[in-house]
């Protein structure tokens, strides 16, 4: 530490203090500062691409077989279950989560980093079929400087879904963590560094997006961009670099649907709704923040989801048996309660919420309470628009028709959930509805195995999955002649098509 009262942060593989503004790092349970830092600025962007430039062609990671980065990957990954509970309380402060959702992410973080460390050391490139005198190959190989630019909603998952398969293809990554929640981008960074990465392969740096996001993602250094954000942060960032013709992924925003359907086994689906909506305090991207019900299933599902809302019990993210945290920040909040107030206002009644909770421990953070929504049509602001807190609107369906109609009718299409008993009908919808991702008689669950992603506003690309590794990597063909005689064309005049298949 250059000041026992600063955080450093990582430019370059070096540990200092950053050149931007001081700020703090709240608590949002409590409002009060857990860390103070200052903010990374311009230079220590350059700083920061160009050590990352210079790692990547001289450190030798770029060039290790891929077992051997397989090795160091692997101990990121112990290390990261070593240090498992300090590092979920570390995550419970850096963004109010409950202590055992923070549990569930630092796990989360320890398999992607296993997971890429065994896709690192078996992923294949591939003979392809001779078409002529050539054998023929396509090879992949590493980009160079990544920027990884990550959300406060869930960050050690999010950051270790980015940065593990950019260093298993081989790269630089360089996290801009989001502003609010800087602490996991750091910890990961440290663990990198003990586990053998190369110094200057990780930076991290903290600051404002508008920024220092801009900066990398203009930087001619930067290969590439994987964004998890806004949806309007996401298309200026894909405007950005289509000016310098880099690919980027992104995964962005979602208003997901959830539908019951008329044979649903109803204790199951409560349960799934309410984890979908009301898990992370609803700041999630997949939220199920649509519920379409089966009319004649209508009433008695929304009477038992509702005192099923009212029971979750909201309050200290340190306490094991506490479901729903605080929100993000006092100003998230505000918005939050400006939609439900919109809500009102476009005709909506509330059925459960709709305000802050009351008492001791719960007076001073951002909390707010499960929020239940109804008599809204879809095509109100209130259900087109994402508010991303803990704000569930309910519309019940007449036929399954007029439910895929409702459901595909967003500019979001990132998850969707469907439950049913009817195997066949479950499978029909499944293909029908719009999404990246769809849940059958389950909902918000997770495998690293399988690539996730939206469509149209909720994104592009995919992260996860065994072949993740490829959105880092650039694909190369390679043509090695094998013909006994030399080409014919300058001996004989051939034409310019003459040996192409």
């Amino acid at each position: 530490m250059t000041d026992k009262n600063i955080l450093d942060i990582c430019v370059g593989g070096i540990w200092r203090a950053g050149r931007g503004e001081a700020y703090a790092s709240l608590y949002p349970a409590t409002g009060q500062a857990i860390a103070h830092l200052r903010a990374a600025n311009l230079d220590d962007v350059d700083e920061a691409v160009s050590a990352a430039d210079h790692a990547f062609r001289h450190s030798g990671w770029a060039q290790k077989h891929p077992h051997e980065r397989a090795q160091v990957l692997y101990r990121v990954a112990q290390i990261i279950r070593d240090r498992a509970e300090e590092l979920a309380q570390t995550q419970r402060l850096d963004n109010g989560k409950p202590i055992t959702e923070t549990r569930a992410l630092v796990a989360s973080a320890a398999a992607t980093f296993q997971f890429y460390a065994a896709a690192c050391e078996t992923l294949e490139d591939c003979l392809t079929p001779m078409r002529g005198d050539c054998l023929t190959m396509s090879v992949h190989e590493p980009m160079g400087v990544i920027a990884a630019i990550t959300p406060w909603n869930s960050p050690i998952a999010s950051e270790a879904q980015k940065l593990a398969p950019a260093l298993a293809a081989g790269n630089a990554v360089i996290i801009k963590p989001a502003e609010i929640t800087p602490l996991m981008a750091l910890e990961l960074a440290a663990i990198c560094v003990q586990a053998g990465v190369p110094a200057g392969m990780v930076s991290v740096l903290p600051g404002k997006g508008s920024v220092l996001g801009d900066a990398l993602v203009r930087h001619p250094l930067v290969r590439r961009v994987s964004f998890t954000g806004g949806t309007g942060t996401g298309k200026q960032i894909a405007r950005l670099a289509a000016d310098k013709m880099m690919p980027v992924s992104m995964e962005l925003g979602g208003k997901s649907p959830t539908m019951v359907l008329a044979d649903a086994d109803i204790e199951h689906a409560v349960n799934g709704v309410l984890y979908g909506i009301f898990s992370s305090s609803g700041e999630s991207c997949i939220a199920g923040s649509r519920l379409f019900v089966a009319r004649p299933l209508y009433a008695e599902f929304l009477d038992r989801l509702a005192t099923a809302a009212q029971r979750l019990r909201v309050g200290d993210p340190a306490d094991p048996a506490t479901q729903m945290g605080p929100l993000i920040s006092e100003a998230h909040r505000a918005t939050v309660e400006r939609y439900v107030a919109l809500a009102l206002s476009e005709g909506g009644t509330i059925r459960t919420g709709g305000k802050r909770p009351e008492g001791s421990g719960v007076d001073q953070g951002y909390f707010y309470t499960p929020t239940i929504i109804e008599n809204l049509g879809n095509s109100s602001r209130t259900c087109q628009e994402e508010i991303f807190g803990p704000v569930l609107v309910a519309m019940p369906f007449d036929d399954e028709d007029a439910l895929i109609e409702q459901a595909n009718d967003s500019v979001y299409a990132l998850a969707a959930g469907i439950w049913t008993r009817d195997y066949k009908k479950a499978w029909r919808i499944g293909r029908q509805v719009q999404a990246g991702t769809v849940w059958i008689n389950t909902y918000k669950q997770f495998s690293i195995s399988t690539p996730f992603g939206g469509w149209r506003d909720s994104g592009l690309g995919r992260e996860k999955g065994r072949l993740g590794i490829h959105q880092y990597m650039e694909q190369k063909s390679i043509y090695w002649g094998m013909n006994a005689q030399p080409l014919p064309w300058a001996d004989h005049g051939s034409g310019p098509d003459e040996g192409q298949r």
